[in-house]
């Protein structure tokens, strides 16, 4: 046990929450250890909005695409376009995205190891040990085992290190999503180009393309991500793609690849043991409703997750921990609360969709959703324009308004 390599922390997972919080202890002269499984690449759509490039320092060469609108397409193929004014959201390739971020991580002083986590256990101190199967072997298989002071569970949805140290999180529900990544077609080459803009992001809200939650076509550059979700389980996530891709002329596009996940609900009701874990990103469940949007809530997750266990590796106090849930519910509990709502109502049949899609044509609409998504913030300075939505809205929901 004492030729153990011995961590401050050790972060479960290499996606954008973990690859953060290792990055930022690391930067603060922590011993930090950042564990990841090779050959994941996560099921998204890519967005990031301008607030996460100011506050995680991305850079531009990091963006395949800058989306400048967006298409809500309703059950009825009506279709209402946004334009995104006085800015544009980012698109990036997972894959580079998340490997430029374990390198920064690297960049900073974290140790990287590929390998997938395994169990907890103690050491007759108490002190934390964490079992790994390394490199690509087979899970469980040649267990390899360091000691830490903490853990961060950032390991996705399904997260091992939430299920083995925080009661309940087995319990967590799921959207399972899944797209496919094609060759993006050539307006100059290609008949199939006729309605793409690889400037804009299409949602659309029909029930037989999913029962309960949207599909979507994302321009990635070279590259369009067409996907879909649903927490259906006997709902077929492949047939409702490939029936969006000959909706939208694309199914004679190449296919680069398939993926899919299961994407969280709702955040946890707790996301630390009270010891020495806490969690972040998926892991967490910090996806937001309605949306689904979930990397800037994993980048900020993980920052959160790393200042507590900063104060906890300073000061020894576990109470510091719960912090990061508290930090984060304050800044956007009722953000998530409200889409919560929102998806529960508005997805739950055709009619209903139709009817939010009418909803957002209204120009008041538009401006504070961007202004919401852009800067992450309630819109707080403009209380008549909140007192008109709330008002069509209600039109809206009894019927007085035609979709």
């Amino acid at each position: 046990m004492d030729d153990m390599e011995m961590y401050d922390a050790v972060v479960v997972g290499g996606g954008p929450a973990g690859a953060t919080a290792a990055a930022d202890l690391a930067a603060k002269g922590r011993r930090v250890l950042l564990l990841d499984r090779a050959g994941r690449i996560k099921p998204c759509g890519g967005a990031i909005p301008p607030r996460l490039i100011r506050d995680f320092d991305i850079p531009e060469s990091l963006l395949v695409a800058h989306v400048t609108q967006a298409r809500m397409v309703a059950p009825s193929r009506k279709q209402v376009d946004i334009r995104i004014e006085g800015g544009f959201v980012g698109m990036v390739n997972r894959e580079e995205f998340d490997e430029w971020l374990r390198a920064r991580a690297a960049s900073q002083g974290a140790s990287r190891e590929v390998g997938i986590f395994d169990h907890m256990s103690r050491a007759e101190d108490g002190t934390c040990v964490v079992h790994y199967t390394p490199g690509h072997r087979t899970h469980g298989t040649h267990l390899q085992q360091v000691r830490t002071r903490a853990v961060i569970g950032a390991d996705g949805a399904k997260s091992m290190v939430a299920r083995q140290a925080i009661p309940g999180a087995d319990r967590m529900r799921y959207v399972f999503a899944y797209h496919e990544i094609i060759r993006a077609p050539q307006a100059q080459a290609e008949q199939i180009a006729a309605d793409y803009d690889a400037k804009r992001c299409d949602v659309v809200y029909e029930g037989k393309l999913s029962p309960d939650f949207y599909s979507w076509v994302f321009p990635h550059g070279d590259t369009v991500s067409v996907g879909t979700g649903s927490a259906d389980k006997g709902f077929s996530l492949r047939g409702s793609v490939a029936a969006l891709r000959a909706a939208c002329a694309l199914d004679g596009a190449q296919t680069l690849r398939r993926e899919g996940a299961p994407i969280p609900l709702k955040p946890l009701r707790r996301w630390d043991n009270g010891r020495d874990v806490v969690l972040a990103g998926d892991a967490s469940g910090v996806v937001a409703p309605a949306s689904g949007e979930g990397i800037y809530y994993a980048m900020l997750g993980g920052r959160l997750a790393a200042d507590a266990v900063e104060a906890l590796l300073a000061t020894g106090d576990a109470r510091s921990l719960a912090t990061a849930r508290k930090r984060f519910m304050r800044a956007h509990g009722r953000v998530f609360w409200v889409l919560g709502i929102m998806q529960t109502f508005w997805y739950s049949n055709d009619r209903r969709r139709e009817r939010f899609v009418s909803i957002c044509r209204d120009r008041d609409v538009q401006k504070l959703t961007f202004d919401a998504y852009m800067n992450k913030e309630l819109v707080r300075s403009k209380p008549m324009a909140h007192v008109r939505i709330f008002f069509k809205d209600l039109a809206h929901l009894v019927g007085l308004v035609a979709p």
